[in-house]
């Protein structure tokens, strides 16, 4: 049997990792356009996974707090995404003067 807990006991422990490190990321001068954009994807197919895996939570039953839990870890990832996605949309302006 699968230990949904213990996946999002895990999940959230990347998800904190994450939250500390793309900041630091996007900051960084050298960071390229194509690396935001993997970073991006990453960010959105761990989005994705966190959502099934809250559905699976609240299919089997878990308590009201563990499915909050996951709800929040899918708002950090959401969040992410989103940062990283302003952070693409800046490059682009920067590479095409003028335009915004």
């Amino acid at each position: 049997m699968t230990d949904w807990v213990a996946i999002l006991k895990e999940q959230t422990a990347t998800g904190d990792q994450m939250g500390r490190e793309v900041p630091q990321m996007l900051a960084s001068p050298d960071i390229s356009e194509a690396q935001v954009k993997t970073l991006f994807s990453a960010l959105e197919k761990q989005a994705e996974f966190v959502e099934k895996l809250r559905m699976a939570l609240e299919k089997f039953g878990h308590d009201f707090p563990i499915i909050k839990s996951a709800e929040r870890l899918e708002e950090r990832y959401g969040d992410l995404a989103a940062a990283v996605a302003e952070k693409l949309k800046a490059m682009r302006a920067q590479a095409v003067p003028g335009k915004v």
